[in-house]
């Protein structure tokens, strides 16, 4: 793996640990829904002209632009929407450790997709994530006012989406269409298509007096996160191998953490760091099963 693969791994790996902190600074000044609609659309306006300078064509058959749709929709609509409402009422800390789920929650996507049988240190692992994150949920109730039982169920939801995004994107690229198209064409379709929306629903008044610190977590959320993070993340795979820098997923949990205590100044409590340690024993686990 050459030091570019790695710097590339590496930079889209913290970029993905900042998106619960970006949201929280967005939500500081913005509605959530603004948040998870503007994020979606900006990201559009920016990956529709690449895929034109790219030259990336739309999907031909019916099933890869059936994939593309179910990618984007919910990549791109359903989990950003349930994952700001969600960071809206909890702390960037817990989203940031709920979001470790993802590579367990893909993988038992897709087997149930393929319908293959896991191994058995697959579950074991699964079960002692999920007690983690059970434990995670008990500790709004040690005094951490910030954090709620439904802003964390909300982030848990939204989980499900975007492994179900990144899933049907795997199964699109499996056809022999380019990750980059998924990515463009995705965020692009549903930004064109909440236009209409967005003039109804936005509150344009709300936007305009943010402020430049919750415009700065807005715009890191639909350029950082949605164009820059996911070029990067999808050309280091590319070139260095999915099962090596896969494993770089691991690292996004502690930057996002690391990230929410500098910015943020959230506390670490007991609790979280015997829950986060816990789902990421169980996250490790049941990725090495796989």
């Amino acid at each position: 793996m050459s030091w570019l693969v790695f710097a590339a791994a590496l930079g889209a790996v913290v970029i993905f640990g900042g998106s619960a902190i970006a949201t929280k600074v967005a939500v500081s000044a913005i509605s959530p829904l603004d948040v998870s609609i503007m994020r979606t659309v900006i990201g559009g306006f920016i990956a529709i002209p690449l895929a034109f300078a790219l030259r990336i064509k739309l999907p031909a058959s019916i099933q890869q632009r059936s994939l593309l749709l179910l990618s984007g929709g919910c990549g791109f609509i359903g989990f950003p929407l349930l994952f700001t409402f969600g960071v809206s009422q909890t702390t960037a800390n817990h989203a940031t450790m709920i979001l470790a789920m993802l590579p367990v929650l893909t993988g038992a996507i897709a087997m149930a997709w393929d319908r293959k049988k896991p191994r058995i240190t697959w579950w074991l692992g699964c079960t002692i994530a999920f007690a983690g994150e059970a434990l995670l949920l008990y500790e709004p109730d040690a005094g951490n006012a910030s954090a709620s039982i439904a802003g964390d169920l909300l982030v848990w939801l939204s989980t499900l989406f975007a492994s179900l995004g990144y899933v049907a994107g795997a199964r699109l690229q499996r056809t022999g269409y380019s990750a980059r198209g998924t990515t463009f064409w995705g965020v692009g379709l549903f930004a064109i298509m909440l236009l209409p929306v967005a003039p109804l629903v936005i509150d344009s008044t709300s936007l305009q007096s943010a402020g430049s610190y919750a415009w700065s977590g807005l715009l890191y959320q639909a350029i950082g996160v949605t164009i820059v993070a996911y070029i990067l993340w999808y050309w280091a795979l590319g070139t260095g191998g999915i099962a090596r820098v896969g494993l770089f997923q691991f690292l996004q949990p502690v930057s996002g953490v690391i990230l929410a205590w500098l910015i943020l100044a959230e506390n670490l409590s007991l609790i979280f760091m015997l829950a986060s340690s816990i789902i990421m024993v169980g996250v490790v686990l049941a990725f090495r099963a796989k």
